[in-house]
């Protein structure tokens, strides 16, 4: 108490309990300081998603391909759904080409994290940025 310390018990359950001296509130600040700069180097990994269409035109097609490298630009995820209305289901293929291209054109700044696969009326890939050299 004399030199402002506080006696702390470490580890309870060894024999004999083991105690240790120390500024208790100093240990519970950097304690909180290190949290806090873990928390600031942790990477924040966001999905974003772009919707097209089997009958999607070209320059609609381009705009949204230059959306996903700018998406994949910042670090993040691109989910690339193509969603099928009516009788446009039967023509899966025409889906699949159209994830073909995509693949195709972002292939120097992204990899196919998932492949493609049907889910309901939808057809669905994920692309992650390759690693920046």
């Amino acid at each position: 108490m004399e030199r402002g310390m506080d006696l702390v018990e470490v580890a309870a359950a060894a024999e004999p309990p083991v105690a240790r001296i120390m500024d208790y509130g100093k240990f519970k600040y950097e304690q909180q300081k290190k949290k806090q700069e873990a928390k600031k180097r942790q990477a924040v990994v966001n999905v974003k998603e772009i919707k097209m269409r089997p009958k999607t035109d070209e320059h609609d097609f381009q705009t949204k391909l230059n959306h996903i490298r700018r998406f994949l630009g910042e670090g993040d995820r691109v989910k690339v759904t193509i969603f099928f209305r009516g009788r446009e289901i039967v023509h899966k293929d025409r889906g699949i080409t159209v994830l073909d291209r995509v693949i195709e054109e972002t292939k120097e700044v992204a990899k196919v994290e998932q492949e493609a696969r049907a889910e309901g009326r939808t057809l669905q890939i994920t692309l992650i940025p390759l690693p920046k050299k």
